[in-house]
Formats: C-alpha cells, sequence, structure tokens
C-alpha cells in the first residue's frame, strides 16, 4: 500500500513540474548506422578508379593479373600488431571495366594450428 502511495506522489510530482530531476540529454533523430560503427571499415567505395583505391588506401598497388581495364590488384595493409610481430594482411582488389567491383582481405594461413 505505501509503494502505491509513494508511487502516485512520484508521478503527481513529476507531472506538475515539482521535481528537481536535471535536464534531459538531446533527442537523437537518427543512431548511427551498424557500419559506422564498426572498427574495421575500409575506406573502399564500389565504382572507385585504381587512382581513387590506391590513393584512399595509402598503399601502393601491385598488378596480379588481367587484362586493362579488368584487373586484380594487391595491396599490403598495416594494421599494427601485437609489439612484437608486425601484422601486414593482403587486400585483394577487382576492377573491370575501370571501376572497383570488389575486395577481399587474406589473412594467410593461421601458423598457430600447426
Amino acid at each position: 500500500m505505501m509503494k502505491t502511495i509513494a508511487i502516485a506522489l512520484l508521478l503527481v510530482a513529476a507531472a506538475t513540474g515539482t521535481a528537481t530531476a536535471g535536464k534531459l540529454p538531446p533527442f537523437v533523430t537518427r543512431p548511427d548506422t551498424f557500419t559506422a560503427t564498426l572498427s574495421n571499415t575500409t575506406p573502399l567505395a564500389f565504382g572507385m578508379g585504381v587512382d581513387e583505391a590506391r590513393r584512399a588506401l595509402g598503399t601502393s598497388l601491385i598488378y596480379v593479373r588481367g587484362r586493362p581495364g579488368n584487373e586484380i590488384f594487391l595491396t599490403f595493409r598495416d594494421i599494427g600488431g601485437s609489439g612484437l610481430t608486425l601484422h601486414r594482411d593482403r587486400l585483394y582488389l577487382q576492377f573491370r571495366k575501370g571501376r572497383l567491383t570488389g575486395w577481399k582481405a587474406d589473412w594467410g594461413e593461421n601458423w598457430m594450428w600447426r
């Protein structure tokens, strides 16, 4: 019974504005998308040219194979390491008609399970 009275008094105080609560935080209309919060986002976008991809990654691209305009390139991304070893991942980029159509990261062999 006492709980019901206490809750009713709190509701009345909140409705009349006599409560001493601080201001509410601003209302966020649109939260960040899931992909914007990932820590491993790649600065690549479909449709980029070869030079745009090179500038976005900040590394040089190594030609692997393919005809002019429909090539596959390789780049090495230096993503740090544990302090004991350097960790460099391979990233393959597929271009068709001079535009980026896909990419694939290759982490190599897992030496831990040998």
